[in-house]
């Protein structure tokens, strides 16, 4: 009589012992996840929580160790809560904004939290843009040095970045996106930064993005049920950057959505409660549209249509 604790490779005594074979499956999968990291690369303190969110909760909550790297402080930003317009948050927003990111982290799942502590470049042709200590400003290879060090520290599976942003062209967000895409080349090569540790492989590279499917989606959900959307405006510019050639990983995030939307309510000074943000309620953004849309920038292991996570083919 088979006496283990493991799941029999026999199927016939496999058949007799359900319960453990399913607790051998679950456990294989955790230990499978803890062996695995994600490293998400952003612009701004609130970006984290509003792009792909739920899906870093999600992988954190099956044992993936995850790592953020944030390069501003947002320190361009506006104050979009009436509630927090005051001028004692006004007056201090760069702590304010820190404070917010580090309470967001927290819920969505990080472990670790890195602001490079460049200045928001603000948008195009605003007095911050103009600043010379604008992140967008700064030499290329030194911010690509960190980030360079980073990844051979943290040694990260997954890397997410920005893909090319025509529909939100923010200085910061391509400087992200251009940072990233040399990212995965000088990470490995050994000839670069040497000084910052052992070259490392980085298996796939991911942008989250917002696709005409979900917005479409959502969208009819809305007319339907509410009689309104507020995707007017998104569903006149979509057609217009959408790229048909490219490779879209949706993530099941089904009993995350709302804790992802806990996370970008930590951001209380960019985000209104009763605003854009919240106006498709989380259970019909489930029963609609579970998924998050992540663009393939990069891949060692190649890519099929319809995979399900970011760690396929791993």
């Amino acid at each position: 009589m088979w006496r283990g604790h493991r799941c029999p490779r026999d199927p016939g005594l496999a058949s007799q012992f359900p319960a453990i074979c399913r607790l051998s499956s679950v456990a294989t999968v955790t230990l499978a996840s803890m062996s695995r990291s994600l490293l998400a690369i952003h612009a701004h303190p609130d970006d984290e929580a509003s792009k792909g969110a739920a899906t870093v909760a999600r992988y954190v909550d099956e044992g993936v160790r995850a790592v953020l790297v944030t390069a501003t402080g947002g320190e361009a930003g506006d104050v979009l809560n009436p509630e927090m317009d005051r001028h004692d948050v006004i007056a201090n927003l760069t702590q304010v904004r820190a404070d917010e990111l580090a309470a967001a982290a927290e819920i969505i799942g990080f472990e670790k939290v890195t602001m490079l502590g460049y200045r928001d470049s603000g948008m195009p042709e605003s007095d911050s843009n103009g600043h010379p200590e604008a992140f967008c400003h700064q030499p290329f290879d030194d911010v690509l040095g960190k980030l360079v060090g980073i990844v051979r520290n943290e040694r990260p599976d997954v890397v997410l970045g920005y893909d090319a942003h025509e529909f939100y062209p923010h200085p910061d967000h391509l400087r992200v996106h251009e940072l990233t895409m040399a990212l995965v080349d000088a990470a490995a090569d050994g000839s670069k930064f040497p000084d910052l540790g052992a070259p490392w492989q980085i298996t796939k590279l991911y942008a989250p993005v917002f696709t005409t499917d979900r917005i479409t989606a959502l969208h009819q959900a809305m007319l339907d049920t509410a009689g309104e959307s507020p995707f007017e405006l998104w569903i006149d510019r979509m057609g217009t950057f959408e790229d048909p050639e490219r490779r879209v990983t949706k993530v099941d995030v089904t009993g995350f959505v709302e804790l992802g939307r806990e996370a970008l309510r930590a951001h209380r000074t960019q985000v209104d409660p009763a605003g854009f943000w919240f106006a498709v309620p989380t259970e019909l953004v489930e029963s609609v549209y579970p998924w998050e849309d992540f663009e393939l920038l990069y891949s060692a292991v190649g890519w099929s249509e319809g995979e399900s996570s970011l760690f396929d083919g791993m």
